[in-house]
């Protein structure tokens, strides 16, 4: 894990973990993937969004209106 867990946390996370029927380990390990995979999504619906506002290149008949509306 990114930072160490104070002796509660520990103690919260080991209730969990029984809960759920696991070891403490493999509960963490399975949070920190969880916790990846969200920053991994993240980082892939905020790419989505950047390439979203990129300007879209005109159709042809866009263009040709464009040409046919310019002043000679």
């Amino acid at each position: 894990m990114a930072k160490e867990l104070t002796e509660g946390q520990r103690a919260y996370e080991a209730k969990r973990a029984a809960k759920a029927g696991m070891s403490l380990d493999k509960w963490l390990a399975m949070k920190e993937r969880e916790r990846e995979a969200e920053a991994a999504a993240a980082a892939k619906a905020k790419a989505a969004v950047v390439e979203a506002a990129k300007p879209k290149k005109q159709g042809l008949i866009s263009r040709l209106l464009a040409k046919a509306e310019k002043p000679l």
